[in-house]
Order: C-alpha cells, then sequence, then structure tokens
C-alpha cells in the first residue's frame, strides 16, 4: 500500500510534464544546448590558438637571433625546424578568417602573416638574377627596417611578398630548384648569412630575416590581444546577435575549407602541375599546411582545441538534426582519411596531373572537402543561418 502511494505523485508529475511537452510547438521547445556558450567556447579557442601560435614564433624569433648571431650548419637546421613547428600551430587558425575580423579586416595583418605565392625575386637573389630582391638593392633601399619591409608588402603586385611565414621560409630554404622526384626543398646554404661566404650582401640577409621575425610576433601579438578575455574585439564578438556570430562561426569554416583550401590552395596546384603554386613551395611543407587547414575547420565545429572542449556547433546540430549531423561527421572522417591519402611531399603528388594514380588521391580530396563545405552549409541551414 506504501508502494503505491509513493509512486502516484511521481507518476502524475510524469503525466503532466508529457502532456505539457505534446502540447508545445517546435518554436517553443526548450532548447537544450546554448547558442551563447558555443560562442563563447569558440573564443576561448581563437584565443588559445593565436596564443600558441604567438608563442612558437617567439620561438622561431630566438632560433633566428642565434642562428644569425653566430651561423652554423647545426642552427640553420634548428631555425627551419623552428619555422616548421611555427607553422604547425599557425595551420589551424586559418579556419578564423573570412569574417570580418581581427586577422582580415580592413586593418588586419593577414598578408603581412600568411601572404602567398611570393616572387621570389622581389626579396633575394634567384636562379640566374644574382642581384636581383630588396636585400641586393643597397641603392633604393640603404636601411632596412620594420615600417619600409611592411610598406614593400604587395606594392606593385600581390605577390611581391616582403615579410611574413612565407618570406622566412624562403630566407632559410631558397628556391626549390629540384625536380619533385628528387624529394627534396630548397637547398640555399647557410653560409649564405656568413660574411664573405655564398651570395652577396651576407649581413643584410641576417638583418632582413631578423626583421621579418620580429615582424611575425608583433603581428601575432595583435591577434592575441584582440582575442584575449576582455579584450575590445572579444568582447564585441561575444555581444552580437547569437545568430549573426554563430553565421561568423560557420562561415570561416565553410569558406575555408570549400573554397580557399580546396581550390585555391589543392586544386589549383594540382592541376597547374606547378611547384610554385604550392603553399609552402621552398620547404616541402605543404601537406602539412593543407592538413592543419582541415583540422582547423574540424576544430572549430567541434569545439575542441588542445585542452579546451566545449559546446559546439556539433552540438547545436546534433539536436536540431540529429541524421544531418551524422552525415557531417562522416563527411569529415572522409575528407581527413582522403586527405591523408595523398602523396607526401605535395608536389610529388601533383607532378603527373589529376588524372594521374597520385593525382587523382589529391583530386579525391578536394572533392571530400567540398562535400564536407557543403555538409556544414547545410547544417547551418538546419540553424537558420544562410551562408552567404
Amino acid at each position: 500500500m506504501k508502494r503505491v502511494l509513493f509512486f502516484k505523485p511521481l507518476i502524475l508529475v510524469t503525466t503532466i510534464a508529457l502532456a505539457f511537452n505534446s502540447c508545445q510547438n517546435d518554436d517553443d521547445a526548450i532548447q537544450r544546448i546554448s547558442k551563447e556558450e558555443v560562442i563563447k567556447n569558440y573564443t576561448e579557442i581563437v584565443h588559445a590558438n593565436y596564443l600558441n601560435a604567438y608563442n612558437d614564433a617567439v620561438a622561431l624569433k630566438t632560433a633566428i637571433t642565434n642562428f644569425t648571431a653566430t651561423p652554423s650548419q647545426t642552427l640553420f637546421n634548428e631555425a627551419k625546424m623552428a619555422w616548421q613547428t611555427a607553422r604547425e600551430s599557425y595551420g589551424t587558425t586559418e579556419a578564423f578568417r573570412f569574417i570580418d575580423g581581427p586577422i582580415d579586416d580592413e586593418n588586419g595583418p593577414e598578408s603581412l602573416l600568411n601572404a602567398w605565392p611570393l616572387d621570389e625575386n622581389f626579396i633575394d637573389y634567384v636562379d640566374g638574377a644574382p642581384t636581383a630582391g630588396i636585400i641586393n638593392n643597397t641603392a633604393t633601399y640603404p636601411t632596412l627596417s620594420k615600417s619600409l619591409l611592411e610598406s614593400l608588402n604587395e606594392d606593385g603586385g600581390e605577390k611581391n611578398i616582403s615579410v611574413g611565414y612565407h618570406a622566412i621560409e624562403f630566407l632559410l630554404w631558397g628556391q626549390d630548384l629540384t625536380a619533385p622526384s628528387a624529394n627534396l626543398p630548397g637547398q640555399r646554404p647557410y653560409t649564405d648569412f656568413v660574411d664573405g661566404g655564398t651570395g652577396a650582401n651576407q649581413d643584410r640577409r641576417r638583418e632582413y630575416l631578423n626583421i621579418c621575425a620580429d615582424l611575425l610576433t608583433d603581428h601575432l601579438s595583435y591577434l592575441v590581444n584582440q582575442w584575449k578575455p576582455n579584450a575590445t574585439y572579444r568582447n564585441y564578438f561575444l555581444n552580437l546577435d547569437q545568430d549573426v556570430a554563430l553565421k561568423k562561426i560557420f562561415t570561416g569554416a565553410i569558406v575555408l575549407v570549400y573554397s580557399e583550401l580546396a581550390i585555391e590552395r589543392v586544386n589549383v596546384a594540382l592541376y597547374n602541375q606547378d611547384q610554385e603554386d604550392e603553399h609552402s613551395c621552398f620547404s616541402d611543407n605543404t601537406h602539412r599546411d593543407i592538413r592543419l587547414n582541415l583540422q582547423g575547420v574540424i576544430n572549430v565545429y567541434q569545439g575542441d582545441y588542445g585542452t579546451i572542449s566545449g559546446v559546439s556547433l556539433e552540438n547545436l546540430v546534433r539536436e536540431s538534426n540529429f541524421n544531418l549531423a551524422n552525415e557531417v561527421n562522416e563527411a569529415i572522417v572522409d575528407a581527413k582519411q582522403k586527405t591523408n591519402a595523398t602523396l607526401i611531399p605535395f608536389d610529388m603528388a601533383i607532378q603527373d596531373g589529376p588524372t594521374s594514380i597520385e593525382g587523382a588521391k589529391v583530386k579525391a580530396a578536394v572533392e571530400a572537402m567540398q562535400l564536407m563545405g557543403s555538409n556544414l552549409n547545410a547544417a547551418a541551414q538546419s540553424l537558420g543561418i544562410t551562408i552567404d
């Protein structure tokens, strides 16, 4: 008898709750996933990722300072390794672009950080032109400085890149003049930086490299400060209309994976079969750029980065459309698998074009990236968000 009396209130409450829920329409349904928390988690990821990129750039600057102070093959190799490490943390930040944010608004430093392709002879000597470049033009540019090199970036053409990751890359590796089959990056000798060594103006080359490293940390520090807790831009972003903020988050991810990465960075190089179209053509690091860019999109969608793991776009989509969420995840897995199946280094994967065995793998990766982007677009639409 007591057992019956004990359960009656619970049965009554449950019945009322079910009846109440059955009377609700979809518009009145209680949202279990907080858009506010999704947006907040995104800002945490952006800040943490830029902070890691800044710290790695500081380590790169230190390695370059050590090398230019007393050039040696060992310190040259360490500077190169530090550049590769710095690319690891920066690569995933590309998913924060294309939203008119601090990286690429009208005052953003994007073109001073990661612009490419780079016309090598704008900076230094190249094969067949031993006196080319800013470094060797002592008459026009007698004094090198941060302000000068910044002002020259993209001066007279978008390939006239004077600073950033790829300027440093070129200075460390030099032109990649070997055939893809040789599986070698650029072979610049460290003696290009030794007084009386190879090349001319070794002192200016050292100075130029140090300035570029210094500028890299300046620009990344700016981004860290824009996204840190209580910063002006971060507060602005957190106070946007929630759907506007979510649209920006989706847009950065979709534009990168569907267009910038799949087409500009991979497909163009595949069809042109030209090493110059590779993102990191001097160091043969393009395969890492591609994989990191893709991972950056996944980080944004899944709400994970390093030790950060919070409510995400994926959670919102799963709540809105369970089957679509599964389709997005399947597309993510497929894009990663097909990208990881492409030959390393990238110039070997593209050397025989899209109809070759290796080229077909690259083409499949491109198609998988675009399918992933299309699925992300459908996911946004499921939340009532239209991507332009």
